[in-house]
């Protein structure tokens, strides 16, 4: 058994960033509100739950507002100490860079843009049984073509780390969440770009060291794509991804203190409407994220969307799975579809653009 007040929990920050770029100016996106808190907030609830005291966040990008937000980690019952990366190291990079901070012989380390409800002590006993040197979270999806796949045999031990393939031998991907000994972190070079999944992983194994696969069938999502972030913040709102964090009753939507909601507007979906938005009568909001301060038009349909902060979506507008940046202001009448990605700033005139295919 681990004692999880003996275990460093290392959070890499970050790789949210160029997928959702187009998103937002205001903030890194680990930071974006999700079901109206930091995403980064929902990892570290979970953290705290599972018993976890000491956190180390390595990040390069932004630091300082991942410090503003969190302090040093006591309103959350954690303590937390900060890593600058000088440039980008990648996974296994980030975490050599980390080894300065930590504390125990045992740290868990996870990817700072999934989503999750791994039972993390559950993770950490699975660790210590099989006296593994690593421990890797293992989830199954529907169609693991579009993963790198992690086979294990019949006592759990990862046998190899493929790369993306139309045929792949195992449902089972990497999860984003790994269990470390702390000499094996020793290994990892230092002061470079090191890839955990490319190169430390293969190294243990052609190595002889001793990884092993945990593999539950928990909430799992990677959040570093749009449509990822808008599913997680709706799955959040609706209970179906789990975070300690929440104390709202889960329902179709959650509406913050300051907006303000039109008669006969419909939020369904797990919507999300921040702080001082404004949507008016009439309007049908599903599964839509619509952060602080924007505004919503008459007869305006957002479905499967995010709104960046302070833009304004003109009345009967249509936007179905798009993103629109911060202060965009888009016309009424407008149709904008799915892949539509609308930078910060940028206004559309009222009826200055659909999809549609009648005239």
């Amino acid at each position: 058994m681990v004692n999880p007040a003996e275990v460093d929990a290392v959070v890499l920050v970050g790789g949210m960033g160029t997928r959702l770029r187009p998103l937002t100016l205001s903030a890194p996106k680990p930071m974006l509100p999700t079901a109206g808190l930091p995403f980064l907030t929902h990892l570290l609830s979970r953290i705290a739950d599972a018993g976890i005291e000491h956190v180390v966040m390595g990040t390069s990008y932004k630091a300082a507002v991942f410090e503003s937000e969190f302090g040093d980690g006591s309103k959350l019952g954690l303590q937390i100490d900060y890593v600058v990366e000088d440039e980008p190291l990648g996974t296994g990079g980030g975490i050599a860079n980390v080894v300065p901070k930590l504390r125990h012989d045992t740290a868990i380390v996870f990817n700072g843009d999934v989503l999750s409800g791994c039972d993390l002590g559950a993770l950490l006993d699975s660790h210590a049984t099989k006296d593994a040197d690593v421990t890797m979270h293992l989830v199954r999806v529907g169609d693991p073509r579009a993963f790198g796949c992690v086979p294990t045999d019949s006592e759990g031990l990862v046998t190899a780390f493929l790369e993306k393939a139309q045929d792949p031998p195992t449902d089972q991907i990497n999860a984003g969440c790994y269990v470390f000994k702390r000499p094996v972190i020793d290994r990892i070079p230092k002061g470079r770009a090191v890839s955990v999944e490319r190169e430390v992983f293969p190294g243990l194994l052609s190595d002889g060291l001793r990884v092993c696969g945990y593999v539950d069938s928990t909430y799992w999502r990677d959040m570093g794509t749009p449509e990822d972030f808008v599913r997680g913040s709706a799955d959040l709102v609706r209970g179906i991804a789990p975070s300690p964090a929440l104390t709202h009753q889960r329902g179709e939507k959650l509406v913050h203190d300051g907006a303000s909601v039109g008669p006969g507007a419909l939020l369904i979906g797990g919507t999300v409407v921040g702080r001082g938005a404004e949507v008016a009568g009439g309007a049908r909001l599903d599964g839509a994220v619509i952060f602080d301060g924007v505004t919503v038009g008459a007869g305006a349909v957002i479905e499967r969307s995010i709104i960046g902060f302070g833009a304004r979506i003109g009345p009967r507008a249509l936007i179905r799975d798009g993103v629109i940046g911060d202060g965009a202001d888009i016309g009424a009448r407008c149709e904008l579809l799915r892949g539509a990605r609308v930078w910060p700033g940028i206004t559309i005139p009222d009826g200055g653009i659909r999809f549609s295919t009648d005239v």
